[in-house]
């Protein structure tokens, strides 16, 4: 299957950023949600975040899951990882959503034929103000993604 721009479709996607907590788990639920099981999607981050420090689960930011909550999107099985904790990295394509991991993405594909994308994503949580405003920062980075993700891979 091709997308609009005549390219194959990936077998398997990897989005990732910095935690692994807000914008890579909300464009792999986006991207299962809007294209199914077509294309095995998977995320990561750089690191491990700071919510909760001790706990070897590491969930997603609170606000994320709301916004995603709100389509119907339920990211409370979603576990942070990191990129040394991939099941698997044979990924054609890998989608980095921040400067640090598109370093990380370019070390990763080195030597493989995975093609690699940069979407530069905003973050969410440097936004400051009032809960509502907050969320309403983080609907536009859900947005945003879900409408790039619909345009790259729709087919």
């Amino acid at each position: 299957m091709d997308d609009d721009q005549g390219k194959r479709l990936p077998d398997a996607v990897l989005f990732c950023c910095n935690f692994n907590q807000v914008r890579s788990p909300m464009a792999e639920a986006l991207m299962k949600h809007l294209i199914g099981t077509r294309i095995f999607v998977d995320s990561c981050g750089l690191k491990r975040g700071s919510y909760d420090a001790d706990v070897d689960d590491m969930e997603v930011d609170p606000l994320a899951a709301e916004v995603m909550r709100e389509l119907g999107v339920d990211l409370s099985r979603h576990r942070c990882k990191t990129f040394a904790e991939l099941e698997d990295d044979s990924f054609d394509l890998v989608v980095s959503l921040t400067p640090e991991a598109q370093h990380r993405a370019v070390e990763l594909a080195r030597g493989r034929s995975a093609e690699i994308e940069y979407w530069p994503t905003p973050d969410p949580t440097l936004t400051e103000g009032s809960r509502d405003h907050r969320l309403e920062t983080y609907r536009q980075v859900r947005d945003g993604l879900a409408a790039r993700i619909a345009q790259r891979f729709r087919g």
